[in-house]
């Protein structure tokens, strides 16, 4: 699959999984959740989100390697920081809390290369 197509294709997915995993958070676990957790889970679908929209936009863009690697960064981010957050708001495992911060530190640097990407076009 060239650039075009696999962020634009994982951008949809993402896009699909975070409504769904929004709406049973909204839904499915309301009641079950205490006050915490439902925010935790509410982080993860934000951010779930905001790295889905960075995803349509590095579909759009010229391949090189700096959006090839700022869209990889998304991609891990939101698995690593979205969903050790839904794990840790729903089975309360604090361990899981270890996992955040290196998708955090993803999300940090796709934004870098969306940057270097940018100063780097004519």
């Amino acid at each position: 699959m060239n650039h075009h197509k696999t962020f634009l294709f994982a951008a949809a997915l993402n896009g699909l999984f975070a409504v769904a995993i929004g709406a049973f958070g909204a839904h499915g676990l309301q009641g079950i959740l205490d006050q915490a957790a439902a925010k935790t889970y509410q982080t993860g679908v934000e951010y779930h989100f905001f790295h889905t929209l960075a995803l349509f936009g590095v579909s759009q863009l010229t391949a090189s390697r700096f959006s090839r690697l700022a869209g990889w960064s998304f991609v891990i981010g939101i698995l690593l920081f979205s969903f050790s957050l839904y794990l840790l708001a729903i089975t309360g495992i604090k361990i899981l809390g270890v996992i955040t911060p290196f998708g955090g530190t993803l999300f940090l640097i796709g934004w870098g290369c969306l940057a270097i990407h940018a100063l780097k076009q004519e």
